[in-house]
């Protein structure tokens, strides 16, 4: 479900009409989370850490409203929920996207998640069936420490969805980090919703506030 935002009560509104003018409204910034917490309850439980921390991004995204906005026309929209995305690796190191529905409750989430994954890994096709504006685009870099990112971008497309990416995990003094990379529509939103949005996945990640 989905309901129409009032721009013109909207705090934003001149935020919105000035940055959605632009080319490449997109902003985006690179910071390190600690895993150290997430990597041993993964672990110790058998799950997917990506899967874990998939689904630790996703809580926090709901969580922050701008997050679950999008642009359709001149209008903006708040979605109830918002899913993820995923570019999910196939056995040919190819990939495929993929639409994984956001459940609170973990397990249920990762049961759904692992039929989509099976679904992708399985198949030649790289979209999904149903095409989803309320989800983010996730990608997973497990060989790359990286310090910043871009994207492939088709700028003909107007393009309001957030991008989240994830690298390398790596430890030092037994502090497990991972690089995380958020890219968001600057009509939508401006650096303090991304950093509500990284400070309540951080907690999550901690195994606060969940």
């Amino acid at each position: 479900m989905k309901q129409l935002l009032n721009i013109n009560d909207w705090p934003r509104k001149e935020h919105f009409k000035f940055f959605g003018r632009f080319e490449e409204p997109f902003f985006g910034v690179c910071v390190d989370i600690d895993c150290t917490h997430a990597y041993r309850i993964a672990k110790t439980n058998g799950f997917s850490f990506f899967l874990y921390y998939l689904h630790a991004s996703l809580t926090a995204a709901n969580d922050i409203e701008p997050f679950r906005y999008r642009i359709a026309g001149d209008e903006v929209y708040i979605y109830d929920e918002i899913h993820a995305g995923p570019t999910i690796q196939r056995p040919d190191k190819t990939f495929g996207f993929s639409n994984i529905l956001y459940y609170r409750d973990f397990n249920i989430f990762l049961q759904e998640a692992a039929k989509e994954i099976y679904r992708v890994q399985t198949t030649e096709q790289l979209f999904p069936d149903t095409y989803l504006e309320n989800i983010i685009h996730y990608s997973s870099l497990p060989w790359i420490k990286f310090t910043s990112i871009s994207h492939a971008r088709s700028f003909a497309y107007k393009d309001s969805i957030p991008k989240i990416s994830f690298g390398r995990m790596t430890e030092t003094n037994g502090q497990k980090t991972m690089p995380v990379s958020v890219h968001v529509n600057h009509a939508l939103m401006d650096g303090y919703h991304v950093s509500l949005f990284l400070e309540k996945f951080q907690d999550v990640m901690n195994g606060r506030n969940v």
